[in-house]
């Protein structure tokens, strides 16, 4: 087993989840020095080795199975192939649960009861164990037994309701966000709540179970949307890129291309101003406060369209961030890696991976003074750890290859 630095070195995850928000919540763990054994499927493994192109190219240019989406969510982690319908493979995953300190997993509500594999018997085993189960719909509810994926719980929660263009302007209509959010919060709160309920068993010797829902996840941070509609009885509606509470932030056209202006206050709006040779603005009573300014937004973002178009897109980035003024371009992913910022905090490493090439990883933004996070193992071959995690479960050569002869492995 490798060797783990970081603050969860001590800690072992068992995680039984695939697509996405578990095995995000997973890679967070492993990103933190977690020893998260990922078991996956004999043959076929996680859904999300099949979704692409693109795929990992080897060393000889070819495509292999490892597609770009799994390469995204399981890094750190070791494969372990289990058929959780044999009861051999059952049997494996009990003494990896008795082992472990946190369950994952993301079946339809019901399916691993079973197997005995569900949060009762599990912990009957191992009443340290924290199970956190992540479903669509959380365990209870007229939903629980329905699959659900990210577009539909971005439409369900009311997302794709406040993302968009306006009705009835070019490109409006309802429209999701480019990556999959609900996954990912998803995933951040699965972390979160773990990490609570293991700091809880360091004082109760205790575990506890989790359930986390998508649908949950997105209501709750639909955040300052859901509460203007609740204080207000307005039904929030898209607005494009402008921010429905603070004004002006917005995307404005340059003479050589776009930008994004974040206005954050009305001292920030004053410089704006000087910047842009109008300081009587400031004074304006149309847009001397943010709360006027929101209100007249249509007026104030007229005239400052006309300032943007005399100005030249670079000029106006670096005059802008002299006077304090948040403004930046609209980068492509590309750009994104080219950035100086993002170069200097080395959010993008390249590790070695088993078919003979490094392969790009987009790292942990945690920072540890006194535990650094150091780059994690590639995201596993499938089963590429099996025969390594058997034998410290205390299978022998010829156990292991009964299992694999059984198809249980």
């Amino acid at each position: 087993m490798t060797l783990r630095n970081g603050p969860l070195s001590h800690v072992r995850v068992l995680d039984l989840s695939r697509i996405l928000a578990a095995p995000w919540a997973g890679q967070i763990l492993a990103d933190l020095g977690a020893d998260v054994i990922k078991v996956e499927r004999p043959g076929a493994g996680d859904d999300t080795r099949s979704w692409g192109p693109p795929f990992l190219k080897d060393a000889d240019g070819r495509d292999t199975r490892e597609a770009g989406y799994y390469l995204a969510v399981n890094r750190g982690k070791r494969s372990i192939t289990l058929s959780l319908d044999k009861p051999e493979g059952q049997r494996v995953v009990r003494q990896l649960a008795m082992q472990a300190d946190i369950v994952l997993e993301n079946y339809k509500a019901g399916t691993l009861s079973r197997y005995g594999l569900d949060e009762a018997s599990l912990r009957r085993l191992n009443p340290r164990l924290i199970y956190c189960s992540v479903t669509g719909f959380g365990q209870t509810g007229p939903r629980r037994d329905q699959p659900a994926y990210d577009f539909l719980i971005q439409a369900m929660g009311g997302l794709m309701s406040v993302t968009g263009e306006k009705d009835g302007r070019p490109g409006g209509g309802p429209q999701k966000v480019g990556v999959p959010i609900v996954d990912l919060m998803t995933g951040m709160y699965t972390a979160v709540a773990v990490l609570a309920a293991l700091a809880r068993r360091n004082e109760t010797g205790v575990g506890d179970a989790l359930d986390i829902g998508m649908l949950d996840v997105q209501v709750a941070t639909l955040a300052n949307q859901a509460m203007n509609y609740l204080v207000s009885g307005r039904v929030p509606q898209r607005n494009g890129n402008a921010h429905p509470n603070i004004q002006p932030q917005d995307v404005y056209a340059c003479a050589d291309g776009e930008v994004i202006l974040v206005v954050g206050n009305d001292g920030q709006f004053a410089r704006l101003c000087e910047v842009f040779g109008v300081p009587s603005w400031a004074a304006d009573e149309r847009f001397a406060t943010n709360a006027q300014r929101v209100r007249n937004i249509t007026a104030l973002s007229a005239l400052l369209r006309e300032h943007f178009r005399a100005w030249e897109r670079e000029r106006l980035i670096a005059a802008l961030d002299a006077a304090g003024v948040p403004c930046g371009p609209i980068n492509s992913v590309a750009d994104v890696f080219q950035d100086p910022q993002v170069r200097a905090r080395g959010m993008l490493q390249h590790v070695p991976h088993p078919c003979g090439v490094d392969v790009p990883q987009v790292m942990s933004p945690m920072r540890f003074a006194a535990a650094p996070l150091t780059p994690r193992p590639a995201p596993p071959l499938l089963g590429q750890h099996s025969d390594e995690i058997l034998a410290e479960l205390g299978y022998s050569g010829a156990d292991i290859a009964a299992l694999r002869a059984s198809g249980a492995v």
